[in-house]
């Protein structure tokens, strides 16, 4: 009896296979012999607690489900539907897979969706290659050539370098539709590398930059604020592929959701722990109807659609999220420890290592000098404020370097928490 595919019907195919995920049984050993030792020396109760969690967590995730497509051996028959209705349709006669004419790049072109990605991928084609340069200017420089980017047709709005365009599409299809080597030509064109600088008479004749007077400047994704701010402090996981992770959230934000089935959150989203909670956010776990808060925050938006641009705004939520989210806070926390052990044994200089590392380069003397301020008067409020210390810097699952003086860590994580909530921290210039 041929098997149940995904959607139900016999002799579907089946789009998920079970494969084992060797690394979470690779870390589920570690862990199980770091436990013994630890109930074997008879003390470290929260350390057991943690790694009595990991082991559960990885115990469940031993195999994952790894996405497929595969053809069915014997195509299934296709009728016309009487009056639509799919429970009825009309068997006396089957209808062949076809394409429009327009679709067709020749005389033993398939009529399947294989010849239609024949067509969308011809040289020929004066759509494919314009829709695609124009998405990876859009990403570059925040607005497309055609700003309308989710609509090249009559709707649109015109290009406003229509050669410009050509001549990226032409030159995206001589380069054998290379990805790399376009991002590569945009990136190192004497137009991208201009200075973004908002010059007042340049401002007056085209405030949108549609002319390209002048180099992009824009607010980064929500992805990009959270990676980079993991980066800088030296916890962002380097590793590739694998499941989605689920990272820190706020507690209960699916509580008013079942989805239909009363379900809670519990079942849709257990924390991870360990290395998954600083994966890329392109990993992130993302429930269509619900977009994680950080991301949508920073105009991540729904997926309940297709969206090819998005809008940028500029919220006090925004800089809330920054100044208290535990993502955000804790990775203040290790910027802050890099600043006492690399940076050097001034204020000054700690903070001078913070600020090129986050904004790319050395802070003026005013800048500095703010900053400088903030820390000595930060260090006198967590001198004597023990338990707003130890709370402040328990912020996240990481361990502290326990040989740094808690008051002065403390100090340092504001002002580290302060650079990576500045504007220029947030915008690519």
């Amino acid at each position: 009896m041929p098997e149940k595919g995904i959607d139900g019907r016999k002799g579907a195919a089946k789009p998920f296979v079970e494969v084992p995920n060797e690394r979470a049984v690779a870390e589920l050993g570690e862990r199980k012999a770091q436990l013994a030792e630890l109930e074997k020396a008879g003390d470290a109760k929260e350390q057991i607690e943690k790694l009595k969690r990991e082991i559960k967590w990885l115990g469940r995730h031993q195999k994952g489900m790894a996405m497929v497509m595969q053809e069915l051996p014997d195509r299934r028959p296709t009728y016309l539907l009487k009056r639509g209705d799919y429970q009825h349709p009309d068997k006396s006669v089957a209808i062949p897979p076809d394409l429009p004419g327009v679709f067709k790049t020749g005389k033993e072109a398939p009529s399947d969706r294989l010849g239609l990605a024949r067509w969308i991928a011809r040289a020929e084609n004066p759509l494919t290659a314009r829709v695609t340069v124009n998405r990876l200017w859009q990403h570059h420089f925040g607005t497309g050539i055609v700003r309308t980017a989710e609509d090249f047709g009559t709707r649109g709005d015109p290009p406003s370098h229509p050669e410009l365009l050509d001549w990226l599409a032409t030159e995206f299809v001589r380069l054998g539709w290379d990805l790399k080597a376009m991002h590569r030509l945009i990136v190192t064109s004497a137009t991208f590398r201009q200075a973004s600088r908002f010059e007042t008479n340049v401002a007056s004749k085209d405030p949108m930059n549609r002319l390209l007077a002048r180099g992009p400047r824009m607010r980064l994704s929500g992805a990009a604020i959270r990676d980079q701010a993991l980066l800088v402090a030296g916890l962002l996981s380097e590793r590739q592929g694998g499941q989605a992770v689920k990272p820190y959230q706020p507690a209960g934000l699916w509580e008013e959701l079942s989805f239909g089935n009363g379900k809670t959150t519990i079942d849709f989203y257990e924390q991870d722990h360990g290395e998954n909670l600083y994966r890329r956010t392109f990993y992130t776990f993302w429930k269509r109807t619900v977009a994680p808060p950080q991301l949508a925050i920073f105009d991540g938006g729904g997926r309940e659609a297709c969206r090819v641009r998005g809008d940028t705004t500029n919220t006090p939520m925004q800089a809330l999220n920054l100044q208290n989210d535990v993502t955000f806070v804790e990775a203040a926390r290790h910027l802050a420890q890099r600043m006492m052990r690399e940076g050097g044994t001034t204020d000054a200089d700690r903070i001078s290592f913070a600020w090129r590392l986050v904004m790319g380069r050395m802070p003026g003397r005013e800048e500095s000098e703010v900053l400088v301020h903030a820390a000595g008067r930060h260090r006198e409020k967590y001198a004597d404020a023990n338990e707003e210390t130890i709370k402040l810097l328990g912020n996240g699952e990481s361990s502290r370097d326990d040989s740094l003086p808690p008051h002065e860590h403390a100090a340092l994580t504001v002002v580290a928490l302060t650079i990576l909530n500045l504007d220029e921290a947030i915008t690519l210039e």
